[in-house]
């Protein structure tokens, strides 16, 4: 006897129309471009992106359009998975021109890949157009946030190496809630991120909009002891450099006797 949900009919198992046996792909759904290069990249293959974006230019964006989907383009995909010779076919055809491709909640391709820690990718990415490395999403993040939340050194290194303006003012930056880089790195707790940031220049008592400053939000005791002490280091050094300007100014200035007065 077969069970049914109520005011539901059993329907009998049958071969799905879209395979005509084991591992064949006969439908026409299966024959979509769309379809096919968003399999090839998930998949990694570059060569096979190519072919199908030089049979079928008109899904190079291809932006994804399901419910669970926040339009990412096919850039999106690759960088989020850290695919980055397929990023690289896709820009040689043409996927940043003339801006760059944004999904809903205004993310680059780059933001991806550096939440992700895709270390080459994100050097691509930088290397083709460094001011997507400032780009504010919804929230007010740019790649230096995301990669700092997600405890990815080597990539904040990169990213850093290649903003513009220099590291020092793209580390003061915060997003809608008032949350720098430093605040994410030390929610993550990678000590090697909290280093990076102090280093170039990040502000320790930066508050965000609920007064509270990095140091606060320390994922572990370690991360705490941790920022303390190199919060102190940075104002040593700091002191130091004073003191050794302050000695040279003074030497300078040569104090002159009333009796040398002419």
């Amino acid at each position: 006897m077969h069970l049914s949900t109520p005011g539901k009919p059993i329907i009998p198992r049958r071969l799905s129309p879209s395979f005509s046996g084991p591992g064949l792909r006969s439908g026409p759904r299966a024959q979509e471009p769309s379809i096919r290069i968003r399999r090839a990249i998930v998949a990694n293959d570059a060569l096979l992106t190519k072919r199908i974006l030089k049979s079928h230019p008109e899904v190079l964006h291809n932006p994804d359009a399901s419910p669970e989907g926040l339009s990412n383009s096919n850039l999106h995909l690759a960088a989020s998975l850290g695919h980055h010779q397929v990023c690289k076919v896709l820009v040689e055809f043409g996927h940043e021109d003339p801006d760059p491709a944004l999904n809903e909640n205004h993310q680059t391709a780059l933001a991806l890949a550096a939440a992700g820690g895709h270390t080459e990718a994100v050097h691509f990415l930088c290397e083709l157009n460094p001011d997507t490395i400032l780009r504010r999403d919804v929230r007010g993040r740019d790649a230096i946030m995301e990669a700092s939340r997600g405890g990815h050194d080597t990539v904040l290194q990169i990213l850093l190496t290649y903003v513009p303006g220099g590291p020092e003012q793209a580390v003061q930056r915060a997003d809608m809630d008032g949350n720098t880089a430093l605040h994410f790195a030390s929610g993550n707790g990678n000590l090697l991120v909290l280093r990076t940031l102090l280093a170039a220049g990040a502000d320790a008592e930066r508050k965000n909009n609920w007064n509270w400053t990095a140091l606060s939000y320390s994922a572990t005791v370690q991360a705490e002891v941790y920022l303390k002490g190199l919060v102190a280091e940075v104002e040593r050094r700091k002191q130091v450099r004073q003191e050794v300007e302050d000695k040279k100014n003074g030497g300078a200035v040569r104090v002159v006797e009333e009796g040398e007065l002419g």
